[in-house]
């Protein structure tokens, strides 16, 4: 990356139009994370959603992807997460049917088709988990006997589900105006948008430990004594530190690949010879990106959930404790020091680990078909040296990418669980976790993402800058 070159490119006005209209869109999106969703008093839910966002890791990984809007009970609620699931189905269905396969390959004009229907199945996706949210929150509304509406309307029910779905409908349009820009991908720019402003929040929750002094002060040799906790202090310190090196390793892992180099057959056509050259054929480790731990948190999160529920038909219910025991990362609101760790509490690690790893090999099969390459490079005349082109290539690919697979998502799984090593570090020594694990599912995400918009973004420098290099 060459952040000169970026800085020079702020001088083109094209270039400043693109960056500040982006910037642009994404205040308006974190002021409709502030538009409260039209149903009575919204302060009635403020309790429920607290506590739907503390006892399971699935309102916080929605309150996490929708920026705040959990929280806030707004428009955005439901967020991205239809356009998103619409965009999966639509992909898996490209690869089951001839049709949508054919149609996928179409150029340009199959990618609209495809696109536009997309759009077209986010809309009943986004109306079904709208009335859920809404049902969900009435039910825990009632639960906690808060004060306040709990019955609403049949209108009041239409006005709030039309004004949700509005607003998931709005982030897509948003989404796809910062694509137009050309430096990035509007729906990851937006999700990135979302998990940052979350990030002040932990930041803000690391601080108010930091000052508490009721475990002592921070004595440097006897020379003075400064009014912090000494405890968090050094594992702040240990934690920066961890977060550097972190850092640096998903960003090689992230930007790690193999390189394969690609011959193309010489070729003549009347007086004009083609081909003939050699080129590369870049292969990602980790070519599902992120998908799979979002995956495996949506997955995970929904035992817990559901054991919530049969807890509120059935208090007494032994299935409903065991899925909320089982399936509950640590944290403030569900840690007992009294107790301490036991056997259950490494479920929820262990089964994420298996299903981060499930996951990559899963999604990396549709993103990749080593059967299309190879028919590819087979029609454009091209060859691996050593290899013959066909069936022969595919199975050279096909190996590849499960070597690359199998490093890259037990990677990719080691440090999706360094969030929870860190929860249980805090346990021993604070004696209760800070609830990390949603950060750093938004860690992965947010250095992915960045990467990729940082990358574009000096792309497009490169060619508003080209003429300076002649």
């Amino acid at each position: 990356m060459n952040f000169k070159t970026i800085l020079k490119s702020l001088k083109n006005k094209d270039m400043r139009k693109r960056i500040f209209g982006v910037v642009g869109i994404l205040v308006v999106y974190r002021l409709l994370a502030h538009i409260p969703v039209p149903m009575g008093d919204s302060t009635t839910f403020k309790q429920a959603i607290d506590n739907l966002i503390n006892g399971t890791d699935l309102g916080g990984f929605i309150n996490l992807i929708s920026g705040g809007g959990l929280t806030n009970f707004s428009i955005i609620l439901v967020g991205l997460s239809p356009y998103i699931t619409a965009s999966i189905v639509m992909q898996m269905l490209s690869k089951a049917l001839p049709n949508m396969e054919e149609l996928s390959k179409d150029g340009e004009t199959g990618r609209r088709k495809i696109n536009q229907w997309t759009r077209i199945v986010a809309v009943p996706l986004a109306i079904v988990q709208s009335i859920a949210y809404i049902y969900i929150l009435q039910q825990e509304v009632i639960s906690a006997n808060t004060a306040g509406s709990v019955d609403p309307s049949m209108f009041e029910w239409v006005i709030s589900v039309s004004a949700m779905v509005a607003g998931s409908i709005m982030l897509m349009w948003l989404g796809e105006l910062i694509t137009e820009q050309g430096i990035g991908n509007g729906i990851s720019t937006v999700i990135l948008c979302s998990i940052v402003s979350s990030f002040p929040q932990t930041l803000a929750q690391m601080g108010q430990q930091l000052f508490d002094t009721s475990y002592g002060s921070l004595d440097f040799f006897g020379a003075f004594t400064i009014p912090i906790n000494p405890t968090m202090f050094w594992i702040m310190i240990g934690m920066g530190a961890g977060l550097i090196v972190v850092l640096y390793l998903l960003v090689k892992i992230n930007e790690a690949q193999r390189i394969v180099t690609i011959n193309y057959a010489k070729r003549i056509r009347g007086n004009s010879a083609y081909g003939g050259i050699k080129s590369i054929m870049p292969i990602k480790l980790i070519a599902a990106g992120v998908i799979p731990v979002i995956f495996a948190v949506s997955v995970l999160s929904v035992p817990s959930f559901v054991g919530q529920l049969i807890l509120k038909s059935n208090s007494e219910s032994q299935l409903g404790n065991n899925l909320v025991e089982w399936f509950s990362a640590p944290s403030a609101s569900n840690y007992d020091q009294s107790v301490g760790l036991q056997a259950q509490d490494y479920i929820y690690p262990a089964v994420y680990f298996v299903l981060v790893v499930v996951f990559t090999f899963f999604y990396t099969s549709i993103v990749f078909n080593a059967q299309d390459i190879a028919e590819n490079l087979q029609k454009q005349g091209g060859f691996i040296e050593g290899v013959r082109p066909g069936r022969k290539t595919e199975k050279y690919f096909s190996r590849m990418i499960n070597r690359l697979n199998l490093f890259g998502a037990l990677a990719l799984g080691l440090i999706a669980m360094l969030p929870y090593v860190s929860d249980y570090i805090f346990i021993h020594t604070l004696g209760y976790p800070l609830g990390l694990s949603v950060s750093g599912t938004g860690l992965l995400i947010v250095v992915t993402v960045a990467l990729e918009n940082v990358r574009q973004i000096n792309s497009r420098a490169l060619m508003v800058t080209y003429d300076d290099y002649k």
